[in-house]
């Protein structure tokens, strides 16, 4: 507890918070270290909106958020920060309004800025917790990398279509985002919101995870998300568990790192035309298997989705490892990759066709696809 910590002024701080007083895990004594704690959220979005919602509500003493963007039509679906009324206005600007309206006490900073190496380091110092509500992968590996130069631990959740995951990277003996994925996929490999969709409270559901964790990480208590990620499919209503471990060979948070500084994490420059593998159906592949040389299946999915299901014989290497593992795979073999849906194999395809693969081809639709017209016994996800 800060020394220039004062108790609460009843009756207003005594009723507002009472359900927190009660808690026997949280006390007065936890509601002050609220009240002096202070969290960022990176975004300001579909993520950003119930996250900063709570931990407004929950009394958190400092809240800046980081956003550049202005509020469009499309984003009132799950944004819930803001009305029909706000459209056009500066994000940031309607955020500050609508969390003071809830509880004037926080102090809200924004940090209207787009987040890059330049200034990562500089928003983030200050901070106690960092809570990453961002859509993009550069942005994504950018906060991990200060989170860990910094030491400050990273709640984490992001969500496509019906499904979500949340975890605590970069806390003191677990894992960072790294770990995971030491190298972002290839550009326009994994489909954004806009392109694939995502079920309007979806955000709501995982904002509020990442709420409650920053809460418990904040006041010490609990078990918290570190060292594991929690996966959330909402059309199934599931929750799964996997254990993650730190990497010791992790570029970032490893024994011997060789990230020191803060860098730009993929590019946004324009790149030629890739060369376009051949698409094959489930029941092309079907044929070709029971051929006299049936081709090598690639699997580019995470390891995580291999345990679900996977198709009979095949390879495995996650779409991120690809580039580093090329060796691995024969270049004059007959090669089929796939993944969930296709995207992901797609793009993996035309990395194996611009490194010298002759005979690569695409499973359209993917696994799920294998699962709806050839083996409906197959576990779906």
């Amino acid at each position: 507890m800060h020394p220039d910590s004062h108790p609460f002024d009843p009756p207003a701080d005594l009723r507002r918070y009472r359900r927190h007083l009660a808690l026997p895990e949280v006390g007065e004594r936890g509601q002050l270290r609220l009240r002096e704690a202070s969290v960022l959220c990176v975004g300001a979005g579909g993520l950003g909106s119930p996250l900063a919602i709570y931990l407004t509500a929950a009394g958190i003493g400092r809240l800046g958020l980081v956003d550049f963007d202005h509020v469009d039509i499309t984003n009132l679906q799950r944004q819930v920060l803001y009305g029909t009324n706000d459209v056009g206005r500066p994000k940031l600007e309607a955020a500050q309004d609508a969390l003071q309206r809830l509880n004037p006490d926080v102090e809200i900073v924004p940090h209207p800025v787009r987040l890059d190496p330049s200034n990562a380091r500089e928003v983030l110092t200050g901070y106690d917790l960092v809570a990453d509500g961002t859509d993009n992968f550069p942005t994504r590996y950018l906060v991990n990398d200060a989170c860990v130069l910094l030491g400050i631990p990273n709640v984490y959740a992001s969500i496509l279509r019906f499904e979500g995951r949340a975890s605590v990277f970069g806390a003191p003996h677990g894992p960072c985002y790294r770990c995971l994925y030491p190298h972002p996929p290839p550009p326009g490999s994994v489909p954004s919101c806009a392109e694939a969709g995502v079920l309007g409270v979806l955000p709501g559901l995982l904002g509020a995870i990442q709420a409650t964790e920053a809460v418990k990480m904040l006041l010490g208590i609990g078990r918290p998300l570190v060292g594991r990620m929690l996966l959330v499919d909402a059309l199934a209503m599931t929750f799964r568990e996997l254990t993650l471990r730190r990497d010791p060979q992790c570029p970032c948070c490893g024994d011997h790192p060789t990230i020191t500084s803060l860098q730009t994490t993929g590019s946004a420059c324009p790149t030629p035309a890739p060369q376009e593998p051949e698409q094959i159906d489930v029941h092309e592949l079907q044929a070709r298997l029971a051929g006299p040389s049936p081709p090598l299946l690639l699997d580019v999915r995470e390891a995580y989705e291999v345990e679900l299901s996977s198709l009979p014989n095949a390879r495995h290497i996650p779409l991120g490892q690809l580039p580093q593992r090329l060796q691995e795979l024969d270049a004059l073999r007959d090669i089929v990759v796939y993944c969930h849906l296709g995207p992901r194999s797609t793009a993996a395809a035309r990395l194996l066709l611009q490194s010298g693969f002759t005979h690569v081809s695409n499973l359209r639709g993917g696994i799920l696809a294998w699962a709806t017209h050839v083996d409906p016994s197959m576990p779906r996800y």
